[in-house]
């Protein structure tokens, strides 16, 4: 089940796409972009048997079409991916590009990591793996806040010993 198209746009300036099949994909794509809050977000919207999700962020929007049976966690990878390497590479002019600006270079790695997260089958082990190292990196800064909280407490505590022991009578 791949993913069928994808967008990055700066609201409804479309800056560079990639489509796998015909389609379409622009004229639905259009629509939706013009649907799309001016405010961070993410989301999927749901119609027929396609599956729309997109990523917006700083006034631009990562967008892609998959058919419905593809999974939301995996189109969401993929946005994220396609997110990271368009800011590297476009982060400056991105916001005052002119339209498909960066379609001539930003296309072909739209479909390498459309093929790559649509054939991948490792992405549910990276996947997992990635959520198993996020809960790791919360409970080792739950363990440094309880070390610091811990000795700052002996600190206080050895301060008030000493300040005790220093008093004579």
């Amino acid at each position: 089940m791949p993913i069928l198209f994808s967008v990055v746009s700066r609201g409804t300036v479309v800056l560079a796409k990639y489509a796998t099949c015909a389609g379409n994909f622009t004229e639905v794509t259009e629509q939706i972009l013009s649907k799309i809050p001016p405010h961070d977000d993410k989301l999927t919207y749901s119609h027929g048997n396609y599956l729309f999700h997109y990523i917006a962020e700083n006034k631009l929007v990562y967008f892609c079409i998959t058919d419905d049976k593809f999974q939301r966690s995996r189109a969401f990878l993929y946005l994220n991916e396609i997110k990271r390497r368009f800011k590297t590479t476009f982060e400056d002019t991105a916001q005052t590009a002119i339209p498909y600006a960066m379609n001539g270079e930003f296309s072909r790695v739209l479909s390498t990591e459309m093929k790559h997260y649509s054939d991948s089958r490792d992405l549910e082990t990276i996947s997992r793996v990635h959520g198993e190292l996020d809960e790791l990196k919360d409970i080792m800064v739950k363990n440094i806040e309880h070390e610091h909280f811990l000795c700052d407490q002996t600190v206080c505590h050895t301060g008030s010993m000493l300040n005790e022991e220093d008093i004579i009578p």
